[in-house]
């Protein structure tokens, strides 16, 4: 086996930024913009995923964004990051996003999201990743957890795939009871 396919441990590549919220950064109402957080959370993932692998990495996809608390301008936020989970050339990068308040010291998690990675050459070619070492009962949980998201994700696509070509507009009707819409008279 080469050196570069020797497996590391989640500590070799675990990744932290951190920045204070500046006013430049906040939306209309006044709270940091969550496109802004996106972006801190992508670079993050990038920085995890590359230090892991050792070559270029590229987002192919994010898991469910929930922001949970708003993150205030002046909030000191930190995107932790770790690899979680390794393919053959992608791997999952766990984001947990704090904000500390550095007036009064409070600290919140405002969210948790995971980043799937992809390792390229400098021809755009994938290229293959070294394993994972798990040295703690918590990353062999996380690696489940990626292993069972990753099989809802594929199942959750087979049936919305499914439901596009056998989608029967009258047989479907009933869905839409009670919801906050209205059908125009024109859908056929």
């Amino acid at each position: 086996m080469s050196n570069q396919l020797q497996p590391r441990p989640v500590k070799f590549s675990a990744t932290t930024i951190t920045e204070l919220m500046l006013p430049s950064y906040a939306n209309f109402g006044g709270k940091i913009h969550g496109g802004y957080l996106l972006s801190m959370m992508d670079k993050v993932a990038y920085a995890c995923s590359s230090k892991h692998s050792g070559a270029y990495c590229v987002t192919v996809s994010v898991n469910a964004v929930d922001f949970l608390l708003p993150v205030e301008v002046g909030d000191l936020v930190s995107m932790l990051a770790s690899v979680n989970y390794v393919g053959n050339t992608s791997m999952v990068v766990g984001i947990k996003v704090i904000a500390e308040n550095v007036k009064t010291g409070e600290v919140k998690h405002t969210n948790t999201s995971y980043f799937t990675m992809v390792a390229k050459d400098e021809n755009g070619n994938t290229v293959k990743v070294p394993p994972l070492l798990l040295e703690s009962s918590i990353e062999v949980r996380r690696f489940v957890e990626s292993i069972k998201r990753k099989a809802l994700k594929e199942k959750i696509t087979k049936t919305m795939n499914e439901e596009k070509i056998t989608f029967d507009l009258k047989k479907e009707l009933h869905h839409l009871k009670g919801q906050r819409c209205i059908l125009s008279d024109n859908i056929s």
